[in-house]
């Protein structure tokens, strides 16, 4: 008997001939739900109503054609990420192009073989699933993110501007923009480790004594502690970048006093992208620095704290960071 739970992987099969519908189900009914649609306007309807996570479809029917039907499920966000595959008779070259210019990602010629039908089915379904991991993985980063702000008096602001600050810098580095937009996600888990230092140090608004500024200094080795060891390269990104940005060029940083190029490159970037937006940004022990005055600070500091190259590439780039920051103001 086909199980019809919720949460077994739903298939919308579209074909204006029953008969064909009644192949496909007899390849795919033993591991899938399957819903049914006999033209494509009822196949927009279906799509919008039940999401299912595939949809194999004609291409040749009467009314809608699978193409009009496919670039019709793409233009509206509800139904734009499901993947499409054709299913057709037609084996012109031309043909598949259409197709895939219009969305498509993959197609089926007829008459099907059920075990293509089932080995390809099953490899998109298996990219969906990728595609969904790695928004969670993004949605918690994101949300850890947020988590420190509650134990600071940053605001969400300084993390989004200096999220984009970093992946402007690590974009003139020569980081891929794949690459760049990894650490983009990553950035926002820089302080992550202050969640476990106590408020009584970090809502201080007098200076701290040396003991609890030693105590604030364990925040990088907490916030690696919290993320952990973990197979995703994006959470390993956020480890480092959690450990390593406020170590400094010259070694006198921490937590391991590491120095020049034996600091990760994404901890000299997410550091120096990290004090460019302190020093511009009003704070309750500080009133905004201008831009010329952080600069030359930054500057003083090249080969100190920062990366010389760094501090180029942030000059080079400051058209660009001023234009983000007016679009972020506190």
């Amino acid at each position: 008997m086909q199980n019809t739970s919720d949460n077994q992987t739903k298939i919308l099969l579209v074909d204006d001939e029953p008969a064909n519908l009644r192949v496909l189900k007899q390849i795919l009914h033993d591991n899938y739900r399957l819903i049914f649609a006999k033209s494509g306007e009822e196949a927009l309807k279906l799509a919008q109503r039940d999401k299912p996570d595939l949809i194999l479809l004609d291409v040749m029917m009467p009314g809608m054609t699978g193409f009009e039907t496919c670039q019709q499920l793409k233009s509206e966000p509800d139904t734009a990420a499901i993947p499409v595959i054709f299913i057709t008779a037609l084996k012109d070259t031309d043909d598949e192009a259409k197709g895939f210019e219009y969305g498509a990602v993959d197609y089926i010629t007829k008459p099907v073989s059920p075990p293509i039908v089932k080995a390809r089915v099953k490899t998109h379904l298996s990219l969906v699933r990728t595609d969904e991991l790695k928004k969670t993985r993004l949605q918690v980063i994101q949300r850890l993110g947020r988590a420190s702000e509650y134990k600071d008096n940053e605001t969400g602001l300084h993390v989004i501007r200096m999220s984009h600050y970093s992946k402007v810098i690590a974009l003139a580095y020569g980081f891929s923009e794949q690459k760049a937009d990894d650490l983009f996600h990553a950035a926002p888990m820089h302080d992550i480790g202050k969640i476990g230092i106590a408020d009584s140090i970090m809502l201080k608004p007098a200076k701290l004594t040396d003991e609890e500024f030693a105590e604030m200094k364990k925040h990088p080795l907490i916030g690696a502690e919290i993320i952990g060891e973990c197979d995703s390269e994006l959470l390993t990104l956020a480890k480092s970048v959690a450990l390593h940005h406020h170590e400094k060029w010259d070694g006198s940083g921490y937590p391991y006093g590491l120095k020049g190029e034996d600091i990760p490159i994404e901890g000299r970037i997410v550091a120096l992208a990290d004090v460019f937006d302190a020093l511009t940004t009003k704070r309750p022990y500080k009133e905004a620095w201008p831009i010329d005055d952080t600069m030359n600070y930054i500057k003083q500091q090249k080969g100190i704290h920062f990366d010389p190259q760094l501090v180029d590439l942030l000059e080079q780039e400051l058209d660009k960071i001023l234009v983000i920051k007016g679009n972020w103001p506190e």
